[in-house]
């Protein structure tokens, strides 16, 4: 976890908590920081420097029905979200320009706060943000260290959310998923009911799986299938530029391991290659590959 993910978690954890937090109880929820007391308590001064620094109005609180008295921290949510804020005309152009290249579904509230939401929206924009309520509501609970449950896939899923990441148009959520004992990446847009927290979370935060560096193939909440694929000679040099795990073949070919998560996004990369491609093994995602082709002729 980089710093700045790390000062977006605490910003978040203090704007949820009720009442003040303890320097071990942002520990906890945030994550990131070092296992040493010592380094977390310089880390998490420094952290706290940060916030203040750039205009978060970070306050010390006594925490209540504790004895003897111990120090919190809070967010007054009101104070946090300030006043009315205005901008001299070149910056309030500048937000006109990316909130209309940069569209973020939902309530534009703070937008039209800062003046910039409303203006008419270029011919073309160059991105869209989706957003909505089973997001926020994800959100909320990887920052409580809460678990949610909802049905993906046709399954109830029962899931502790880690992070949530936007990639390729999509969000993800990356967490802990109870029924199958292990940590899975799940498209948001695919989740087919609302989603509702069930209570805290009981397992440890583990390694986020970083959605930004994943390929199609391995964009997915499946069990890990171990692919070998033959590229030709003549376009050997391209999947060395873009995979990592390949072997050398005596006739200038390369065979790559490809770990895939979803069959879909893994036929797609393997067709990218034209005739000049071959699923090798296991035997049964070539079998499948084969009949995936077939129904598109």
């Amino acid at each position: 976890m980089d710093k700045l993910e790390r000062l977006l978690n605490l910003t978040a954890a203090l704007l949820h908590a009720e009442t003040p937090l303890t320097a071990e109880d942002l520990r906890t929820r945030v994550g990131g920081y070092p296992e040493s007391k010592v380094a977390f308590r310089r880390t998490f001064e420094r952290d706290k420097d940060d916030l203040r620094g750039m205009g978060i109005p970070l306050r010390n609180e006594t925490v209540p029905g504790v004895d003897p008295p111990i120090e919190g921290y809070q967010l007054d949510r009101d104070e946090y979200a300030g006043g009315d804020l205005s901008f001299e005309p070149d910056e309030l152009a500048a937000l006109h320009l990316a909130t209309n290249l940069v569209r973020l579904d939902g309530d534009e509230t703070g937008l039209i706060k800062l003046g910039a939401a409303g203006a008419t929206p270029p011919s073309e924009q160059v991105g869209h943000v989706p957003f909505s309520d089973a997001l926020a509501t994800m959100i909320g609970a990887a920052a409580d260290r809460q678990a949610v449950s909802f049905r993906y896939r046709d399954t109830d899923r029962v899931v502790e959310p880690w992070r949530l990441s936007f990639s390729r148009g999509h969000w993800y959520l990356n967490g802990w998923d109870r029924l199958r004992e292990a940590d899975r990446l799940y498209r948001v847009d695919r989740i087919q009911s609302d989603v509702v927290v069930i209570g805290p979370a009981e397992h440890p935060v583990g390694a986020v799986i970083e959605s930004l560096d994943l390929r199609g193939w391995e964009l997915g909440d499946g069990e890990p299938i171990t692919a070998s694929v033959r590229v030709d000679a003549d376009q050997a040099a391209y999947a060395r530029h873009i995979l990592d795990d390949l072997d050398e073949l005596d006739d200038g070919a390369v065979l790559a391991r490809l770990e895939v998560r979803n069959f879909d996004g893994f036929c797609s990369f393997v067709v990218s290659f034209l005739e000049h491609a071959e699923v090798i093994d296991p035997p049964e995602l070539r079998d499948e590959f084969i009949a995936w082709l077939e129904t598109r002729r």
